[in-house]
């Protein structure tokens, strides 16, 4: 719908920086002290801040049982069947045993639906924090420091013993870490971790935990590798060894992922017929478990399978405080990883419906799952998208739904767990290829990004092959790193242009793009995309000169040794001169020579240059002869006096609005070509200067005596108007009252 054709008419006073403060009485915001309201202590406060950190004292009395609670407990026990399997598949990924994965989904779930602001997600095992975990239990307990002395059998018990140690360590320090961020209000670190960031880490990681899982579809016996090409070495030996696969557990391992794939795809299809989608993963559990422990798939065909899990819980124990210099840098990258992956989740579930998700809260939700976790031997925990996709689908409206998945995990744990003894190792790896699938589907970003934006499919890619080759903790460290060092890249080589007028408007474009923007005659008005700053400053400066099509410093240069030059004329001339003729010249007023203009005189210099032609050698001994009055005319030289080419116009303008904050190199940098286009008689002045921005500039002593707030100004439109008014060529007045 085109809009009607109307006439517009905007008229008001033109008005630069210090006017603008005057009309508006402008004022510094008073400083505050947050540490102030923090020391206060009421019992309002002391209330609002229990609610703060401890949130189910905030919305638990006020839960609608009648409207949500059947929700909440059908969505809860949907998640437990879920999280059942997953639980036992991703311990084996952390190189645990089965067990340690229910007990990470139970003790981490009940704390966050005491802690955690979303009412969505659900918290616990989670195959990229899991095969972390299983890169560090591998590497710092692999299976060669346990082999038995009298053949290469690997002594299993006290492997796991060790593993289960350092995992519990590391869930610790895991969870010391997000409290501690969380608690000094470190929520925002996140924001440097861009998607498509997370999305290739992500993907990079699932193709680590496909590559884990070979071993046991194939029924391997793999050495343990870690560091970087860890992953490649991996793939070699698997490749290698291939022939020694055990046929029975390939077969296992097929049949059950053939069966998982047809029953997602069941699902997909009966979505709208069905209240709850079929629980395909506990079935197949269920199945596979009966038919191993009917047909004896380990003693027939060599099917490797769970073996013990002990009935009950486990007594807490206190981490190992010697394995934390070992443990901080994949600690802190785990936390950082897994509080990723959570907020991301949550902040789309609160956009969704209507509610808030405190981020610092998240971190210390998150932290004290893992820290408790730890000391009941849970590996580090993040949350699931497809649990929390299937939590939020079949009714869960708050994390009663997470309570009552993990009390149905606790009554498995204590009951039911020992049942699952004869379960085979390939299901679980088969439910977790299967699991990647949502993962894997992440490939397609680098077909959309080619043709969105292809500086974050190189961020893509780099964190992609970063991660695979150097491991993930590493992976993780070069990708942030090469992340932020391209958002510096891309400062420091902004949009320059140079703006033009577009006809019969007060709107200024870049003439490179706009066709019917057309440059104000006289004027140079220079724009930059990004703010200015030490890393970009000399460039800005450059660039602008260079645009101006004047060679600024070159002609500066000439103008001095041509001043130099006269004035050591002036001195042999004076030393010629007879003692009367010195006598009566030291009385008068001596010949000054003033470089700078400033705005005052620039109308007095104007007159004079259009007065004043270049003077040849000769004249100018026959000026210093007849008197102070002739010498007067050349008080001030200027470019054309001097016989030295002007610039084509005079008046310069610095659209300053992209500009978020100055540093003391921008000022200085300001500074100097305010100095250097005073030296070739243009005038220079900054528009559209923001108010935080004129702030720094006050703070860091850019005004003075001959830069003033009356060469700022509060538009573009209003410094080309000035400019205009007060040229050389006489008062020129454009309508402000400006037809658009």
């Amino acid at each position: 719908m085109e809009l009607q054709k109307q006439d517009y008419h905007v008229d008001r006073p033109l008005m630069n920086q210090e006017q603008l403060e005057e009309l508006g009485r402008w004022d510094l915001t008073p400083r505050t002290y947050p540490w102030r309201t923090w020391l206060k202590c009421s019992h309002a406060r002391a209330r609002a801040l229990l609610i703060q950190h401890l949130p189910v004292l905030g919305w638990l009395p006020r839960y609608p049982v009648r409207d949500w609670l059947l929700g909440d407990l059908l969505s809860g026990l949907s998640v437990a069947i879920m999280q059942l399997p997953q639980g036992l598949a991703y311990a084996l990924l952390a190189g645990l045993p089965p067990v340690f994965g229910l007990y990470s989904s139970f003790y981490p779930v009940f704390i966050y639906f005491l802690f955690g602001t979303s009412r969505h997600i659900s918290v616990g095992t989670f195959a990229v924090m899991s095969v972390m975990v299983g890169s560090v239990t591998e590497s710092l307990a692999p299976d060669e420091k346990f082999l038995l002395d009298s053949n290469s059998t690997v002594n299993e018990t006290a492997r796991d013993v060790t593993r289960v140690q350092l995992a519990s360590t590391l869930s610790v320090l895991v969870g010391l870490f997000q409290v501690g961020l969380g608690l000094v209000h470190f929520g925002f670190v996140v924001t440097y971790l861009s998607e498509p960031l997370v999305r290739s880490y992500t993907t990079a990681a699932s193709v680590q935990v496909f590559v884990s899982q070979l071993k046991y579809v194939f029924g391997l016996q793999l050495s343990s590798h870690s560091g970087p090409l860890s992953l490649i070495y991996i793939v070699l030996e698997v490749c290698w060894k291939l022939p020694q696969s055990v046929i029975g557990t390939v077969i296992t391992a097929f049949v059950a992922g053939v069966v998982l794939v047809m029953v997602k795809l069941l699902n997909d299809k009966l979505q709208r017929y069905l209240p709850l989608p079929i629980p395909g993963e506990l079935l197949t559990l269920i199945g596979a478990t009966g038919i191993s422990y009917g047909v004896g798939l380990k003693k027939r065909f060599g099917v490797d399978v769970v073996g013990n899990i002990p009935a009950g819980l486990v007594s807490p124990e206190a981490p190992n405080p010697q394995l934390f210099v070992k443990l901080v840098g994949n600690a802190f990258a785990i936390a950082v990883v897994g509080f990723a992956i959570a907020i991301s989740l949550g902040k789309i579930f609160a956009l969704r419906h209507g509610y808030r998700v405190d981020s610092n809260q998240e971190l210390v939700a998150l932290g004290l799952s893992n820290l408790i976790g730890g000391i009941f031997r849970c590996f580090p925990v993040s949350c699931s998208m497809s649990r929390s996709l299937v939590q939020e689908s079949t009714g869960g409206n708050t994390q009663v739904a997470g309570a009552v998945s993990s009390l149905f995990i606790l009554l498995i744990i204590l009951k039911l767990g020992e049942l699952f003894q004869d379960l085979p190792r390939a299901v679980l790896a088969a439910t977790i290829i299967v699991n990647l699938k949502g993962m894997l589907m992440q490939f397609a970003d680098i077909c959309s990004l080619w043709k969105t934006n292809r500086v974050d499919l190189l961020i893509w890619l780099v964190t992609f092959v970063a991660t695979i080759l150097l491991n993930l903790d590493l992976g993780l460290a070069v990708a942030l790193a090469f992340s932020l060092l391209l958002v510096v890249v891309r400062t420091q080589l902004p949009h320059y242009s140079v703006l033009g007028q577009v006809s019969d408007t007060d709107i200024y474009r870049d003439v490179a793009e706009y066709s019917d923007a057309r440059e104000v005659p006289g004027v140079k008005i220079f724009r930059s995309s990004a703010t200015i700053y030490f890393a970009n400053a000399e460039l800005y400066s450059d660039t602008l000169k260079q645009r101006c099509g004047v060679d600024v410093d070159h002609l500066i240069s000439r103008k001095k040794k041509l001043l130099k030059k006269q004035e050591m004329k002036l001195k042999r001339l004076q030393k010629h001169k007879s003692p009367q003729e010195q006598a009566v010249s030291s009385q008068d007023n001596s010949v000054s020579i003033n470089v700078n203009t400033n705005l005052e005189d620039t109308k007095s210099n104007d007159v004079e240059s259009s007065k004043t032609k270049a003077m040849p050698e000769n004249e100018l001994e026959e000026i210093v002869a007849s008197g102070q009055e002739d010498a007067k005319a050349i008080a001030v030289p200027t470019l054309k006096a001097l016989g030295l080419p002007q610039p084509d116009f005079h008046s310069l303008i610095l659209d300053l609005g992209a500009l978020s904050f100055v540093d003391t190199v921008c000022i200085k940098n300001l500074k100097n070509i305010f100095r250097d286009f005073r030296e070739i008689e243009v005038d220079v002045y900054i528009a559209a200067c923001h108010s935080p921005v004129v702030t720094q500039l006050e703070a860091g002593q850019f005004f003075d005596a001959s830069i003033t707030k009356r060469h700022l100004f509060v538009s573009v439109h209003d410094a080309v108007t000035f400019a205009l008014q007060h040229s050389k060529s006489g008062p020129i007045s454009p309508i402000l009252a400006t037809k658009l």
